[in-house]
């Protein structure tokens, strides 16, 4: 028996990609994370909704309306990715004092900011207009890739200090703010990584035929399947930690063991066994 598998590499990651996000979002809710990590949560939403709008706007709308729209969403997930890191570094350094907090702010910020303006070539400001819809279009797509740089770069200095100095503030390698920073880092090393890598070859590999121009585009899809590969792994990653409880918590609709009790002193009523304890 043969069997005939009509799907490509990328649609099969697509699919396994956005299965991940649904069955992650199924974890938040139904273990109630959503309340402690609401930022978080907004993210995976907003990566969900990009992905489905991926595979059913493309090609049924016009071009120019199909960037608006990704151009948005992609600006609103390197806002939000920010937000994810506040939410994610309160939750880990919260009892510090506010000096750490500024000094930790101000060297992270001051790292991500020299990888921005050193990565990459950055362009002429006089070629900038915001009077025109394509001025400004080319404007929100630069501040999506900077931004999204930006947050990738924190990201990566962040979990760092997480992970040598979560410990000491109470979040170990067992609390979910470690685990998902952990996740984070790993995705955002993986996508630094393929930026990298892509920009070399496209800056050193000069095709000179149809063969070698193809080749280098398949290359191209290799490497971004990896990518995808790896953020397929960070999102099982954060279903099984985040599913687990931590050590030490309290399920949050058990009932406490001394509820019966503490309601037969309030009510004078007698708890459940107590005729056969009176006999």
């Amino acid at each position: 028996m043969h069997f005939n598998f009509h799907f490509t590499t990328v649609e099969v990651i697509w699919t396994l990609t956005f299965a991940a996000h649904l069955v992650l979002l199924v974890v938040l809710m139904g273990r109630e994370r959503i309340r402690r990590f609401p930022w978080f949560t907004a993210a995976i939403v907003l990566t969900a909704l990009r992905l489905l709008a991926s595979r059913l706007l493309f090609d049924r709308l016009p071009r120019l309306t199909l960037s608006e729209t990704f151009i948005v969403m992609a600006d609103l997930s390197a806002i939000i990715g920010f937000l994810v890191l506040v939410e994610v570094a309160r939750r880990v350094f919260g009892p510090a004092s506010r000096r750490v907090w500024i000094a930790g702010t101000i060297v992270l910020l001051a790292i991500g900011g020299t990888v921005v303006a050193f990565w990459g070539k950055w362009p002429a400001w006089k070629t900038i207009s915001l009077s025109t819809l394509l001025g400004r279009l080319e404007v929100m797509q630069l501040f999506a890739q900077r931004a999204g740089l930006l947050v990738d770069s924190v990201t990566v200095a962040l979990g760092v200090v997480v992970i040598l100095f979560g410990r000491r503030f109470g979040a170990g390698l067992r609390s979910h703010p470690q685990q998902i920073m952990i996740g984070l880092s790993t995705a955002s090393v993986s996508q630094l990584a393929v930026q990298t890598i892509w920009q070399r070859i496209a800056t050193n590999t000069v095709p000179h035929s149809m063969a070698e121009y193809q080749k280098v585009m398949d290359l191209r899809e290799k490497i971004f399947n990896a990518n995808g590969v790896v953020f397929i792994c960070v999102l099982v990653w954060w279903i099984v930690c985040l599913w687990i409880d931590e050590p030490g918590a309290t399920q949050p609709n058990a009932v406490p063991a001394t509820e019966p009790a503490q309601l037969e002193d309030l009510t004078g009523v007698e708890g459940p066994g107590s005729d056969a304890e009176a006999s």
